[in-house]
């Protein structure tokens, strides 16, 4: 048998940083995201009697399978299986464009995986599945809006959708540097931990932010979901920019996107603008807006991505 999963990536509006174990991958905060409809991965995987070990390969090329292997150990656990694995994974992902597509990976490699295994696991559990790769593949199991409940342990750490908005959400990303990132997410994110005196402010206050959030998308105050999503990303990048050493992934044309989001808010144009780890500059709008936020970016106009809201992770295929 083989078994073929697609997983879409997703954008945090309010944000997860930092984690109090590592291994299990529980964060300090909870966090809400918009899972996005033109980036994903599909993931097909095979189990194999033969094998002596697993095999990986990412866009037809052969990648060492030393992480994959240590997430297939969590399946096979459950499954109660021995037997190694061929995994094949296709991005369809733009490189380095701060999109995360480890959330969509390991989300699909969840999904075909436990299902290759056996398993029939409940959305809650998938999830818990898929955040043992990537904390924000929690997130990609679910389409359109989740929240991401940080729990305290194994069982109550998991993601979980959100009702749909009427809202037409869009987001534009605007690709400010497509180089390799000077400091890594994993690294930066547990130096800010360890040695920024603002993020214990910023957990509290991005605690009450991601139920903020859940109201006001219930409620489908656009306003306020934007001040809420930008201020959890400046507010991350606070705590990062207060680290010892100091640091920061904002360049000078990431504060050009940022300037631009503020002018089109003054104009009445609705926009605001998100920052995950990178230099990278997401602006979250509304459908009709968006030629507006593009006609404001003419500089960046050969690098601007548009998505709207994605589906749930899925099986696409199961064959003998």
């Amino acid at each position: 048998m083989t078994t073929t999963a697609r997983a879409h990536t997703n954008i945090a509006l309010i944000k997860y940083w930092g984690k109090r174990d590592e291994k299990l991958i529980l964060p300090y905060t909870s966090s809400v995201s918009l899972t996005l409809d033109d980036f994903y991965t599909d993931t097909t995987v095979q189990f194999d009697p033969h094998l002596m070990a697993d095999q990986f390969t990412l866009n037809g090329r052969p990648q060492s399978p030393d992480k994959i292997s240590a997430f297939l150990d969590i399946v096979r656990a459950q499954a109660h299986s021995a037997q190694f694995a061929h995994v094949a994974s296709v991005n369809h992902v733009p490189t380095a464009a701060g999109l995360a597509s480890s959330a969509s990976a390991y989300a699909a490699l969840a999904l075909a995986a436990s299902r290759e295994a056996g398993l029939q696991l409940a959305p809650r559990d998938l999830s818990r599945l898929a955040r043992r790769g990537s904390g924000s593949a929690s997130r990609s199991v679910f389409g359109g809006l989740a929240i991401w409940h940080r729990g305290d342990s194994d069982l109550t750490s998991f993601a979980e959708a959100l009702p749909e908005t009427k809202l037409p959400l869009r987001m534009v990303v605007v690709m400010v540097d497509a180089g390799q990132k000077k400091v890594s997410s994993r690294r930066l994110m547990a130096n800010t931990v360890a040695t920024s005196p603002y993020y214990p402010a910023w957990v509290k206050d991005n605690e009450r932010a991601a139920g903020d959030m859940v109201k006001a998308l219930a409620a489908a105050d656009f306003t306020r979901i934007g001040e809420l999503t930008e201020q959890s990303s400046a507010r991350m990048h606070a705590a990062i920019f207060a680290s010892d050493p100091a640091f920061t992934y904002f360049q000078p044309a990431t504060l050009t996107v940022w300037h631009a989001v503020q002018t089109l808010r003054a104009q009445g144009v609705p926009a605001y603008a998100t920052m995950d780890a990178g230099p990278n500059v997401k602006i979250l709008t509304l459908a009709p807006a968006v030629a507006a936020v593009k006609a404001a970016l003419p500089e960046f106009k050969d690098r601007l991505l548009v998505a709207g809201p994605g589906r749930a992770a899925k099986v696409l295929e199961e064959a003998q």
